[in-house]
């Protein structure tokens, strides 16, 4: 290969490692040609492509795009899924292991995740993983869930509103909330009026009248004389 080739490469290289976040690297080493083009035409359709790489270019080409973890995989011949934006690393990741069973050919030695180096067994688990339009349905109807039923409780009538609260104080204990309701009613009962001071006009009327009579008798015995 001529020097120009090579720096084409090591550029096309370089453009793929900073622009997908994710890549798997395996050992093709006894596989078909008819094989590994039937896996990189699988491969496309999740969002991948699948080339077979040369060590010393790749390694060049890793240290100029900063892939560093990707320097401990390139041992043996070596082939890359480059995934790219977009593409489904968990489909990726179950097609390359379901080659590595069928075949008993190709094996996986690791991958990098956004600057993470990943081993053969953690990209085996991440192609155990349900789909990921499944893992996104049941995040969304984990966030979902609970807004509905807020939704469902704010939005239902008054009457059921009142029901359900009424039901939640039954739970808590029926006693202790009517023995609470009694109490205000037992403190709204009016005081007993106290009896009204006796008045002293009555007394003092009394008195002129004995004044009176006292006067009248004193008057009369003087006439008598």
């Amino acid at each position: 290969m001529h020097k120009s080739d090579k720096e084409k490469v090591i550029a096309e290289l370089t453009e793929r490692l900073r622009t997908s976040e994710t890549l798997i690297v395996a050992d093709y080493r006894g596989l078909t040609n008819a094989e590994i083009d039937g896996l990189r035409s699988k491969l496309i359709e999740h969002g991948a492509r699948f080339s077979v790489v040369k060590n010393t270019l790749t390694r060049r080409a890793a240290e100029a795009a900063g892939a560093d973890a990707l320097l401990a995989l390139l041992e043996g011949p070596s082939a890359i899924a480059f995934i790219e934006s977009g593409g489904d690393s968990i489909a990726v990741a179950k097609a390359l292991s379901d080659a590595a069973t069928s075949t008993k050919i190709l094996a996986i030695r690791g991958g990098v995740l956004e600057g993470k180096s990943l081993t053969a067994a953690e990209i085996e688990s991440l192609a155990k993983l349900p789909p990921a339009e499944v893992i996104r349905a049941q995040l969304v109807g984990a966030i979902v869930a609970p807004l509905s039923m807020f939704v469902a409780l704010v939005s239902a009538p008054l009457r059921d509103l009142v029901g359900l609260i009424d039901a939640r104080i039954e739970q808590l204990g029926g006693a202790d909330a009517a023995s609470v309701a009694e109490e205000p009613a037992a403190a709204a009962e009016p005081e007993e009026a106290s009896e009204p001071e006796a008045s002293a006009e009555p007394e003092a009327a009394a008195e002129e009248t004995t004044e009176e009579t006292t006067e009248e008798t004193t008057d009369t015995q003087e006439e008598q004389e």
